[in-house]
């Protein structure tokens, strides 16, 4: 399993907007190949910075499969005129957990 994330900086006062955004774009990940969920994080201390937490069965699922897709081109669509810069992404491993 592959974790994506991606901090994504928006326009100031956008936030709302932002995430309402987000949760229409969930229905285009679940059509993904490979995808097993995500979460959406937003910065307590800086709150026009989130980071969204994307599990994918592999990397080839995110970098191929779904960037290359009709559906990213609807979650851009969607999510992209709030960025105020393009997202820094990152993949991902789990090497130690813990649960409490």
């Amino acid at each position: 399993m592959i974790t994506e994330i991606a901090q994504i900086e928006i326009k100031p006062g956008s936030e709302a907007d932002f995430e309402a955004a987000v949760g229409k774009a969930r229905a285009e990940f679940g059509k993904s190949k490979g995808f097993h969920g995500f979460e959406l994080h937003r910065s307590i201390e800086k709150p026009q910075r989130y980071r969204l937490m994307v599990k994918w069965a592999t990397l080839e699922n995110h970098t191929v499969d779904f960037r290359g897709s009709e559906q990213f081109a609807a979650w851009r669509a969607l999510v992209g005129p709030y960025f105020a810069s393009p997202p820094d992404v990152e993949h991902t491993n789990t090497v130690v957990t813990a649960n409490g």
